[in-house]
């Protein structure tokens, strides 16, 4: 047969075949997924590389009588998820031969994410085999988890008090551990009590763990911080330059006058700042004419935007101030109430450095504290003062038009003193960013010092505190040199990104994982969840693409569940959950006692709220602690037979194992505690605050101090650090 005949016949076959799949109505729809993919008809696909005429059976289309179909290539399908005896089967393991040089981190367990999902460097303390076949990973962060629980013989009805007991002001230690005993321990079922033997189920090792933080200074940083920020990664010319960075390029750099209406705060920026909106920023115009301002609070004429914008002509050539007006502010507050300040001074220099207001307010309420360490204001400079806020309001609205621009350091603090609104802000705590990332700021006085080599806020003989108009000035002073520099100049520093947009932004995808398109390493972006007591979106967790409020550890569990899983109707969070799942539970932590109330009163932040609090010294059954989820009952049955502490591990233990079998294969599961107990380190902090309070006040004497601070506290102290930076960590595959 000749290959013309050939070719005519397989063509017929092909028709033939086309025109079957087109007579033949499937009898049910197969479910989609990798399982499914062979059985899914490939004539009818919604591509747009061809039409064809529908066979008569295909009345019900309305496209004008045509439809499209494939061009003849066969889809690629997704790979099959390995069974678990596979040799591809994903897994991150752990060489007893392996030489840790000290305790793993927390920015190591953030980087084993990154390297998993998106472009981080491979981990060099455990093997991380077949990385392309990992399909999620879960962290889970459980404050309260000790190491000390996995003992065999530990006593969980006398734990707390045997933590709260102290001894010279130190906490008995728990488990006395050499400081170069880095390697994770093996967990064998046998050896763990009853409620916690689950965790060698879904766990090998015990990691032990270290929490940020610097025992010079005595500090324990942020461990939610350290999580959910990451480096940037640093290009080849960054790599070459060795030690400090300098502030600005040294290679050739060149000034770029920048006009400072390019560094005017967003409407989004504004939010994420804490900044209260003017009516002008709103969206619509209905929305602006309905706007009522809260009660005591005014704003500024500016009906839209727009009303600031200055014609070009109008613009005297490279002014760094467009033709508007340039006002620096700062205000000093004293206390008038429990988290509540009032403003008692207002200082604001023109563009030029001229004083244009500096006025004393008296507050409507009684002063607390007038905090004359930081403000410099005292009783006898405000006995005399008749000047009000409402009277400060007055002058500002006179002041302030659509043309001003308000420059200041975290000028959100002073407009809700001023209780004032204004749409044009620069402010230098966002134009020099932390460079550990959001939501830490830079002091005025450390930026002033790095950016000016100018030291500020040291008082003047016997006047201590600011002085609102030097630091208006350096406001001024930060911002100018910035227009002279350009964009780029200290934008370096900041060397930190949200995990969560680094995930969105250098997702890692491969054939395996992410279907017909996907080739090896495919960059796209990664989805996440962020579930979270309080509301996630005014912390570190905003980035999230999916953002789960809780107020319960019951809550927690449905919200990384379906997380994982996804919404049945796929609404919101989509079929087949999220690539990355972070989630924090907090019960333990608040039977431990270890948050601190002032930082956590504040629900916004997250926290367990106050009518959670329980104390380590007065912990009585857990039938007589309040319950937020709906699974109480059954804990106050076991709580009957077990103690407090036994009833919420065997509860968490339960959540774990629930979370673990519900991952589907190929999931990274993490549970970390973040730090050690940190009440001591908090009690001795406190002490060491009051100290230097006391000892900062003119007039008092050595002797006259309620507070001793001496090299026995000090190092009460660092001890203290050490063991609020023990933390613990298990690293699984399901």
């Amino acid at each position: 047969m000749g290959k013309n005949s050939k070719k005519n016949r397989r063509r017929a076959i092909l028709a033939t075949a086309q025109h079957e799949s087109t007579k033949k109505e499937p009898e049910s729809v197969p479910e989609s997924g990798p399982e499914s993919a062979d059985s899914a008809p490939r004539a009818l696909s919604d591509s747009s590389t061809g039409v064809k005429r529908p066979s008569p059976h295909d009345a019900d289309e309305d496209d004008d009588g045509w439809q499209t179909i494939e061009n003849g290539r066969p889809v690629k399908k997704l790979k099959k998820i390995p069974k678990h005896e596979s040799s591809r089967y994903p897994g991150i393991l752990f060489a007893p031969t392996a030489r840790l040089q000290s305790k793993v981190n927390l920015s190591q367990i953030r980087d084993l994410i990154l390297y998993i999902l998106a472009d981080g460097s491979a981990p060099q303390w455990v093997a991380v085999r077949h990385r392309s076949e990992f399909r999620k990973v879960v962290a889970i962060w459980v404050p309260g988890l000790e190491e000390a629980m996995f003992k065999k013989h530990v006593d969980l009805s006398t734990y707390s008090q045997t933590a709260a007991s102290t001894d010279m002001g130190q906490a008995t230690e728990r488990v006395a551990t050499s400081p170069d005993d880095y390697y994770p321990r093996v967990l064998n079922k046998d050896l763990l009590p009853e409620s916690l033997q689950p965790f060698a189920d879904m766990f090998s090792h015990l990691w032990p763990i270290k929490a940020p933080g610097d025992d010079k200074s005595a500090r324990l940083h942020s461990p939610v911080n350290t999580m959910l920020t990451t480096p940037l990664p640093k290009s080849k010319e960054e790599k070459e330059i060795k030690g400090v960075k300098p502030v600005s390029d040294p290679h050739g750099w060149k000034d770029v006058r920048t006009r400072i209406t390019e560094f005017l705060v967003t409407p989004e920026t504004f939010l994420e700042n804490g900044f209260v909106l003017h009516p002008a920023m709103l969206p619509d115009e209905e929305r602006r004419k309905a706007f009522v301002d809260p009660e005591g609070w005014v704003h500024t004429n500016v009906e839209k935007l727009e009303d600031g914008d200055v014609p070009e002509a109008e613009i005297q050539q490279g002014s760094m101030t467009a033709g508007r007006e340039v006002l620096a502010l700062d205000c000093e507050m004293c206390v008038t109430g429990e988290r509540e300040y009032s403003l008692t001074r207002i200082s604001i220099v023109s563009w030029d450095g001229n004083v244009v207001l500096d006025e004393l307010v008296k507050p409507d309420k009684p002063i607390i504290d007038y905090v004359t360490r930081f403000s410099g204001i005292s009783k006898e400079m405000l006995d005399p003062v008749t000047t009000t806020l409402k009277d400060i309001q007055t002058r500002l609205l006179k002041l302030l038009h659509p043309r001003t621009i308000l420059v200041g350091h975290s000028l959100d603090s002073d407009l809700k003193a001023l209780q004032l609104t204004h749409p044009f802000i620069v402010d230098t705590s966002v134009l020099f960013p932390h460079a550990r990332g959001p939501p830490l700021k830079n002091s005025l006085k450390f930026i002033t010092k790095k950016y000016l080599n100018r030291e500020i806020q040291k008082g003047h003989g016997t006047v201590l505190g600011h002085n609102s108009i030097e630091d208006a000035r350096a406001c001024l002073d930060l911002v100018k040199k910035k227009c002279e520099k350009g964009k780029a100049w200290a934008a370096s520093d900041s060397q930190r990104e949200n995990l969560f947009k680094r995930l969105s932004r250098a997702g890692t995808s491969y054939s395996s994982q992410a279907g017909p398109e996907a080739k090896g390493g495919l960059v796209t972006g990664k989805s996440s969840a962020a579930v979270d007591w309080g509301d996630p979106s005014k912390n570190e967790c905003g980035s999230a693409t999916f953002k789960i409020s809780c107020s319960s550890d019951a809550e927690v569990e449905a919200g990384i569940l379906r997380a994982v899983s996804g919404d049945p109707d796929g609404l919101e969070v989509p079929g087949g959950g999220v690539n990355f799942v972070w989630a924090r539970m907090r019960e333990l932590e608040a039977l431990q006692g270890w948050w601190n109330r002032n930082k956590l009163a504040n629900n916004e932040r997250g926290g367990p709220p106050v009518s959670l609090q329980v104390q380590a010294d007065t912990i009585g059954t857990l039938g007589d602690t309040q319950q937020l989820d709906g699974e109480a009952s059954d804990i106050r049955e076991k709580a009957a037979t077990a103690s407090p502490l036994e009833a919420c591990l065997t509860e968490l233990t339960q959540r774990l194992v629930r979370i673990h079998a519900a991952l589907p294969p190929c999931t990274a599961f993490v549970v970390f505690s973040g730090s050690g107990d940190p009440r001591e380190m908090s009690r001795l902090q406190a002490l060491q605050a009051q100290w230097k309070k006391e000892y900062n006040t003119p007039g008092v004497r050595w002797n006259e101090l309620s507070v001793k601070w001496t090299d026995v506290e000090d190092q009460a102290l660092r001890r203290a650090v050490q063991r609020a930076r023990d933390g613990i960590g298990f690293i699984g595959v399901k």
